[in-house]
């Protein structure tokens, strides 16, 4: 299993960086990554993700919610026509770091029988654009509890 991770440290209560992850019908004003998220967050449910990472044409995936614990940790898993071939299991953790500090991991565990191929081509920028999500959720948090 590859996985690429990414954290980053936001000056901002966990309540608000988690409010800000949930609020999907904003992504597209913020969320240079994943730009579009549609759907019930609820655990069991398909939802529709649009990703793009830079350097990349936009892909739109219907991934399944595998875990939704307010305040903690959100994650789904998608695959690529069909699972096993290339399956990425998505994920943000939260972690209250005191004083309106909040730690955010992002990461993603990819699996299948393309994993390695696909990485090898896709990962750099993949990686590009997990960090500029975290970059820009970490902006928009500050911004408002400025």
């Amino acid at each position: 299993m590859k996985t690429i991770t990414t954290s980053i440290i936001i000056d901002a209560p966990i309540a608000t960086v988690w409010a800000i992850l949930m609020d999907q019908e904003a992504y597209p004003q913020w969320n240079p990554f994943i730009q579009k998220l549609q759907g019930d967050l609820t655990p069991g449910n398909t939802i529709k993700a649009t990703i793009q990472a830079p350097g990349q044409k936009a892909m739109t995936f219907t991934p399944v919610v595998k875990t939704n614990q307010p305040e903690r940790e959100f994650r789904w898993l998608g695959h690529l026509f069909f699972p096993g071939l290339f399956d990425g299991e998505h994920y943000f953790l939260l972690k209250d770091l005191g004083g309106g500090q909040t730690k955010f991991i992002h990461s993603e565990q990819f699996s299948g029988i393309l994993s390695g191929i696909i990485l090898r081509m896709i990962g750099e920028n993949t990686r590009a654009g997990f960090l500029a999500m975290n970059e820009a959720l970490k902006a928009r948090a500050e911004h408002l509890e400025s």
